[in-house]
């Protein structure tokens, strides 16, 4: 038979088609090795099963002596935290029952044989016992001067109330005296303001 020039190109066409596909075969990954499952259990030599068991063992282990670590912990964060409220009340009580006793001393008295000006002098000494009691826990009076500025964080406005001699928004006087332990105000103190001009005034 009498090949064409067509048969021929065909033919060389073929080739070059097959030389291409087998070319990428080759760069192609293997599917079936980037796809292979994990190795099972049974095909584990036994020396790598009982390793494995092992590290299992090793790991619960650590978990269980961690967790009991973290619950005495706990334990012990809440014993030391009764045990610092108790000490802290302790030591309140034991400032305050001294004052407790000067005042069973001044209901114990005779009220026919002192005088008014002893009594007084009596609750004064007190009052100052139990000052320092709270001074020493770190409680200080607010107690503002007249004529002080008014502080809104530490002065309790009750009214305006205008007063010779004070300047306006200026405290006027002091109807009870605050307390505060640091920065923190446990009771402001209660005062008057002197009102701004045109308050006073009446806004003429």
């Amino acid at each position: 038979m009498k090949h064409t020039d067509t048969d021929t190109d065909t033919e060389t066409n073929r080739e070059q088609s097959m030389a291409k596909d087998k070319k990428n075969k080759q760069d192609t990954p293997n599917a079936a090795a980037t796809d292979a499952p994990p190795q099972a259990l049974d095909e584990y030599s036994p020396e790598a099963y009982e390793a494995i068991l092992a590290e299992r063992d090793e790991m619960a282990a650590k978990y269980q002596r961690a967790l009991a670590d973290y619950q005495n912990a706990q334990r012990r964060f809440s014993t030391d935290m009764a045990a610092a409220r108790e000490a802290g009340v302790e030591r309140v009580l034991a400032s305050l029952i001294p004052v407790l006793d000067h005042f069973d001393m001044a209901l114990n008295q005779d009220t026919e044989k002192v005088s008014a000006e002893q009594i007084l002098a009596g609750v004064t000494m007190i009052r100052d016992e139990f000052n320092r009691a709270m001074a020493a826990f770190g409680v200080q009076a607010i107690n503002p001067a007249v004529n002080d500025k008014f502080d809104p964080n530490q002065h309790e406005a009750l009214s305006n109330l205008a007063v010779e001699g004070v300047e306006p928004t200026h405290v006027s006087s002091v109807y009870q005296i605050g307390y505060r332990v640091g920065d923190r105000v446990v009771r402001a103190a209660k005062v008057t303001v002197a009102p701004e001009a045109d308050a006073e005034s009446g806004g003429d």
